[in-house]
Parts: C-alpha cells; structure tokens; sequence
C-alpha cells in the first residue's frame, strides 16, 4: 500500500510538472476578461479565458496540450500582445496604452530573446529602408556612395552575427527558428533594383526550413508567403499579367515547400484561399491542374475538402462546362440548367442578407429587363436558409428572372460544386452552358456583356 501511495505520488507530482504558467499584468486595464488564442498560419483560435484583478494581474494555466507555438493574449477590441510557449513559465508586465512598447517579459527565455531581436530587427529594416534608395539613385562614382553601400552590407552583417550567435546559444528555441525563417538574403552591395528582385526572387527561402512544423503553429508560413508575393506584384499591370506573375511565385513556393506534406498542404490551402477571395482565377486554376492535396485519396468519401475544391476549380475553369443542377423555383417547379434553352446565361448565386447583393440585384434587374431583343437569361441560386428572408425579398424586387434556391445555405450542391464561398459570384455562360466569363463586379459583367454583343 505504502508502494501504492508512492506511485500516486509521483505520478501527480510529474502532472504538476507538466503544467507551465503565463503570469500577467496589465496595468490601466482593471478587472476585465483576457483571452488566451493559438496561432495556425495567420488564424487565431480561442484556447481559455479569464478574468483580471483590479490591477490587471491574471494567470492562465496550461498542459500538455498546449503545443509549442506562438500564442496571444488579447483583451477588448484592439489590445494585444503575442508570446512564444515553448514548455516554460512566463511573467510580463505591460501597460493597456502602449501594450507593445511598454512590455517587459520578466522569466521566459523565448520571450526574451523573441522581442529583443525583434527590437534589433525593426531598428535594422528602418535603416535599410533609408539606405536602399540611396544606392539605388545616388551616383556609382561619388564616394558617399561608396560609404553608403558599405554601410548597407555592415548592417546586414551585424543581423547577421547577432541571429548565428543566438542560434549557437539557444538551438532549440522556437524564437531563433522563426527570425530565422524570416530573415531575408544577404543583399550584396552594388546591385540594381531589378538585379535586387531578381537575386530576391531566387533566394528568399534559401532560410526558411519547411520541414519545422512547429513554425506552423506561427504566422511565419503565411506572412513569408505574403512577403514573396510582394515580390512579383506591380499594380501598374493588367490583372492577367499579373496572374501570370504569381503563377511564377507559386511555382516556387510550393516547390520549396514540397519536402513537407503539412507545410506544403498548409502553404497549398493558404494560397488557394487568398487567390479565390481575390477572383484570380487562372492562378486558382494553373494551381489546380499542377498541384495536389498530399494526403489527397482517390476514394471520392475520404478525399479532402482542399483536394475536392481542387478538383471544382478545374471544372469551373473558363472554357470548361457548367456543372450542371436541380433546384427548386419559389413554386417549387425543379429548375435544370441544362434543358435552359436560353442563348446565354448569367448565373448569380447571391444572399438576402448580402448587402452587396441587395446593392447590385436593382441593377442586374434593369440590365435584364432592358433587353430588345432577349440575348441572355438570368438564374439566380440563392444561399439563404430562411425562405421567408428569399421570399420577401424577391417580392420587393419584383425580378422577372428565374429565382432558384434550396435552403441549404453554403451546403448546397451547386454552392459546393462552383466553390461558392462569397456572394455574389457570378458565371456567364454560352449557348452550350459553357462558362465563358467570371465577372467579378457589375463593371466587370457590364464589360463581359459588351465584349460578347449581348447589350449594347
């Protein structure tokens, strides 16, 4: 029995050591609910909350769930701080007013090194974004531009020093990962502009280990993804063109990335996201035909969400025919797209509780009714769920289009075969259903219309 104790004993006491603390104060904030969030990419998910003292002082507790990762604490509508949980305990104190300036990590090694070569890191690309535009203007021949040059390498070089002699120091920590993941190439004095972007481009993630997972429990995938972006965006280019480029981008991003499946799926799901919420399509498209869910499987049951948007974005690429579907009329008459004997066809899938929707619908309406002769006709697939919200509405619009909708919201089978994730989306399509055009806004469906003679 006595063995007995010893073992509970033992066993509660290594529980107790599993636990690691986050001790705060933040003072001006009283007493006020703070919330514990995780880090996956750039989206925050709640872990706990709890409530401050009068003076701002608040614990949270965490176990063996708490995976290493970038964490934030967060209160009200704007206040913030993040910090690094890598199996150690954390006190800091910091001010409500200037959370970030006023923040004093006071135990936690990660934490500590994190914001003080954060602090080196802003104070170096503050100085390097004064020096870039002096060597790229200022005359080769003059001698301050020989100092400037020189200066620009020494301060590279110091970053430098400070990031290898962290990592020797502290190799397990998470902090020395991420700035190192972050760090951009040694930018060799002497360059042009384009010679800058071009050697960039080629040697952006020469630092970044894709094969640290840990790094996607941060912001470092995304946010590096983000920055190389920058790296092929010009706003002074055509959208085609400027898909072109970022196909350029994705192609070596995700090449990089493909020596890790869950990197790789991650960076495959981020970009297919962010390009899809933008409307750029032949990159959604180029990404489709090219690359794949790694943990994809050809039962149709177990594929993936990602591998099966995939696989939609090919089938409602420009060219490519209308998936095809059944939905029911406010009369409950089954609507089937394809026996639609219409010479072309707009399709709008929209919501009553869209305020874009609403805005556009009136016009929609007009450009349909204006019709003489009729060139195209107008299905409307709504994802509301409350049919009386559908029903009111399109009794105040009075629309003379077809209205189809199944209540089904974003579960629908024609939301989730034309990978439906915003409203409204419109489709225009040819005599033979085929999809001909995607406009975007009602500039760009007027532009569509005129380009293919269906309004003057």
């Amino acid at each position: 029995m006595r063995k007995y104790f010893i073992f509970l004993f033992l066993l509660f006491s290594t529980a107790l050591a599993a636990q690691n603390s986050i001790d705060g104060t933040i003072s001006g904030l009283g007493k006020n609910r703070v919330f514990l969030l995780s880090y996956f990419g750039e989206k925050l998910s709640p872990r706990d909350s709890t409530l401050t003292d009068s003076l701002g002082r608040f614990r949270f507790v965490s176990g063996n769930n708490y995976l290493q990762g970038m964490y934030r604490i967060q209160w009200g509508a704007d206040g913030s701080i993040d910090l690094i949980l890598n199996h150690e305990d954390i006190r800091f104190t910091t001010a409500k007013a200037a959370a970030i300036d006023s923040l004093r990590i006071l135990s936690s090694r990660e934490n500590q090194i994190y914001y003080d070569y954060s602090r080196l890191d802003r104070i170096t690309q503050s100085q390097l974004e004064l020096l870039l535009p002096l060597v790229d203007y200022y005359p080769v021949k003059d001698s301050f531009y020989y100092l400037a040059s020189k200066e620009l390498e020494r301060i590279q070089r110091v970053q430098q020093i400070k990031q290898d002699s962290l990592g020797k120091m502290y190799p397990d920590a998470l902090a020395v990962r991420i700035f190192r993941a972050y760090q951009t190439p040694f930018i060799p004095a002497g360059m042009t502009k384009d010679e800058r972007l071009n050697y960039l481009r080629q040697h952006y993630f020469d630092q970044v280990n894709f094969g640290d997972t840990s790094l996607l429990r941060t912001a470092v995938f995304a946010n590096k993804a983000i920055s190389y972006l920058s790296l092929y965006s010009n706003n002074k280019l055509p959208q085609k063109q400027l898909e072109t480029e970022f196909i350029k981008a994705v192609t070596v991003m995700l090449s990089a990335a493909s020596v890790n499946a869950e990197v790789y799926k991650f960076l495959l799901d981020y970009l297919v996201g962010g390009f899809d919420k933008y409307h750029f399509d032949d990159v959604i498209t180029y990404i489709a035909e090219n690359f794949q869910d790694p943990y994809s499987c050809e039962d149709q049951q177990r594929k993936s969400s990602l591998q099966k948007k995939l696989e939609n974005f090919k089938k409602i690429a420009i060219g490519k025919p209308a998936p095809d579907f059944n939905l029911p009329d406010p009369k409950g008459k089954v609507i089937r797209l394809s026996a639609l004997p219409s010479e072309n066809t707009l399709l709008v899938f929209w919501s009553s509780e869209c305020q874009h929707c609403r805005d556009i619908m009136p016009r929609l309406k007009d450009l349909y009714d204006n019709q003489k002769p009729k060139r195209f006709e107008v299905v409307t697939i709504s994802v509301d769920t409350n049919r009386t919200n559908w029903m009111d509405f399109l009794k105040s619009g009075k629309f003379s289009w077809i209205s189809t909708c199944d209540l089904k919201g974003f579960s629908g089978q024609a939301v989730d075969e034309y990978n439906i994730y915003a409203t409204p989306t419109m489709f225009l399509l040819d005599k033979e259903k085929k999809i001909i055009a995607k406009p975007i806004s009602y500039r760009d469906l007027d532009q569509a219309l005129r380009d293919f003679r269906l309004i003057p």
